[in-house]
């Protein structure tokens, strides 16, 4: 048997290199900041009270800021936009998609479905509700100024058609999901790359970290953000019980009435609460995966039940129409067409969509947790654009197809308003009673998980960027927009409110672009993405020096064993105690 006293000695074990995220972790809920939540509190409830005991100063007003915001700054809404999706598309394909939103070796929190689920759900689940059907119907009775279609030209029925397609292609997939992509990015990097806080202020360290101003123009960057986030957010859930009260009006017949839109108002926001008090892995998560599915059955049984041949003619089509064009149009302004056209859909969509990034784009950072730059971008891009497509592909290609051969005439609920083309769309397919309470129920959730969301988001915001803030300040949150929504709405200033969303963006454009100038700043000096650090991981080259230093030092360590070993043999043989020279040599 071998003496353990004479066994070579072990190597140490291997310390794998520190890296930034090797840093302590802040703590998952942190104290309000009293500043930030007061001030906006303040701001909020004034702007209610203005809009409940004045609204029709309040409407007139933001009416006139909007006309001026519209005149003056249109442009810079159209360009703003398309710089977000261009540098979207040039961080997914270049080096910077190999950086992991976390540490080196972390998974994701969430799997594929979840996760895709509550970003489809948070970003435009109740806008998709509304406007499936509405939009690409006012794109076809008003043709959009800028498609300059001719109606002597034999084609232009079907260029009309797909005129309507097209824009609602345009208002809807690429643009709004790379301003939540590069928003998502810039926080999901700042809270899980760098350890700070998941808030927007503190994705702005590059720029204004350790400067005097600091703390001042993060709270100011912080309080834009909450404006942003519980006025946009406010309006869409406005208009998401307001289409749940016409339901019950057509489906159940219970007239709608102010009474019933706060009774409906009440009961989601009730539920919401519920939700909040479970946690975004339960409630959240759970009832975003309920949406995907509810979603699902209702476009599968338009899509079976109604004109099969026609949609997937009408997809492709539409799509390359709008792929074909897509750079001309994301440079369209109102200099050479009709510039109030483009101030009510397209310069209004993109300052609605910049007013949510807060929103969509702090919720889908925190769900985001141990992805890749590339999976990050990539997923957020063109995943919920395909699901948009597909969406307005199938319910409003169907109303179109429906009005233009004759099987039902879609005018009379227009002039009603844009909440009764979906329920009138689908009154002319079987089991309308069932559809329709189906698509009640998935208006309801959707409201629940953007009130839920955006209530986290918001408590982040007002907690010094907590993971998971308190849970009765999400609540408190989540009240103050259930409020907003029911005071706007009963009070007739719901347009109002998305006239003030509209306001509110144009200051918080600049704070966007700055946004993405801080973002690039930390993605170039980040070790991951260096090409050499790549391509030397990539040949192999980290595992063939670990095993080249391990065999060096196992031999090391041999050599002296041998060594010891026959000195200890001279020592007891009486070699060597005299007349050794230096160096052993005697």
């Amino acid at each position: 048997m071998s003496d353990p006293d004479n066994s070579p000695p072990a190597a140490p074990p291997e310390k794998p290199p520190a890296t930034e995220s090797d840093r302590p972790t802040r703590p998952a809920t942190l104290p309000v900041d009293w500043v930030v939540f007061g001030i906006a509190a303040v701001v909020i409830f004034a702007v209610v009270g203005w809009g409940f005991f004045a609204p029709e100063n309040f409407d007139r007003l933001s009416g006139e800021a909007l006309s001026w915001v519209l005149s003056n700054f249109g442009w810079f809404f159209i360009v703003s936009a398309t710089v977000f999706l261009v540098l979207a598309i040039f961080i997914a394909v270049s080096r910077y998609g190999n950086i992991r939103l976390g540490r080196g070796n972390e998974e994701p929190e969430f799997g594929n479905l979840p996760w895709i689920a509550m970003m489809f759900a948070a970003g435009m689940g109740i806008g998709l509700m509304f406007f499936g059907v509405a939009e690409p119907l006012s794109h076809y009775f008003e043709v959009p100024p800028p498609l300059e279609l001719n109606p002597a030209n034999p084609a232009y029925s079907e260029e009309r058609e797909a005129g309507a397609m097209m824009y609602s292609y345009f208002h809807w997939a690429l643009h709004p999901w790379a301003i939540y992509a590069i928003t998502g990015l810039a926080l999901a990097y700042s809270t899980f790359r760098k350890g700070r806080g998941n808030n927007l202020a503190e994705a702005f360290h590059p720029l204004i970290g350790g400067k005097r101003y600091e703390k001042p123009a993060g709270r100011a960057i912080d309080l834009l953000a909450i404006f942003a986030t519980v006025f946009g957010t406010a309006a869409s859930l406005g208009l998401g019980a307001l289409q749940v009260s016409v339901g019950l009006d057509i489906v159940v017949g219970i007239d709608t009435n102010e009474w019933i839109e706060l009774i409906v108002i009440g009961a989601l926001t009730l539920a919401f609460v519920a939700s909040a008090f479970s946690g975004v892995h339960r409630g959240v998560k759970w009832l975003s995966t309920t949406n995907v599915l509810l979603a699902l059955f209702v476009m599968l049984f338009v899509f079976i039940l109604g004109p099969t041949q026609f949609i997937l003619d009408a997809l492709p089509s539409s799509a390359g129409t709008y792929l074909q064009n897509l750079v001309g149009t994301s440079f369209k302004t109102g200099a050479f067409t009709d510039q109030d056209w483009m101030g009510t859909w397209t310069v209004f969509y993109w300052a609605w969509w910049l007013s949510w990034a807060p929103f969509v784009g702090t919720f889908i950072a925190r769900i985001s947790r141990g992805r890749t730059v590339r999976q990050f971008v990539v997923g957020v891009l063109l995943i919920p654009s395909m699901g948009s497509l597909t969406w307005f592909a199938v319910m409003g290609g169907t109303a179109i197809w429906m009005q233009q051969n004759g099987v039902d005439d879609f005018t009379a609920a227009m002039g009603q308003g844009e909440e009764y083309a979906l329920f009138a769309m689908l009154q002319n397919l079987p089991a309308y009673g069932l559809v329709a309470g189906v698509c009640m129920v998935l208006i309801g959730i959707y409201f629940v998980t953007g009130a839920d969301s955006a209530s986290l988001v918001l408590g982040s915001l007002s907690s010094n960027g907590s993971l998971t803030p308190k849970k009765p300040l999400v609540v408190f949150w989540g009240l103050a927009i259930g409020g907003v929504a029911a005071v706007l709405l009963i009070s007739g200033g719901l347009d109002a409110l998305k006239q003030a969303t509209i306001i509110v963006a144009l200051p918080f454009v600049v704070v966007m672009l700055l946004l993405c100038v801080a973002l690039m700043k930390e993605l170039r000096t980040d070790p991951a993405s260096h090409p050499l650090r790549r391509q030397l991981r990539s040949m192999g080259f980290r595992e063939t020096i670990r095993r080249m230093v391990g065999e060096e030092v196992q031999l090391h360590a041999q050599e002296e064993h041998e060594s010891v070993k026959w000195n200890r043999g001279k020592i007891r043989m009486g070699i060597g105690k005299k007349g050794r020279k230096p160096g052993g040599e005697e």
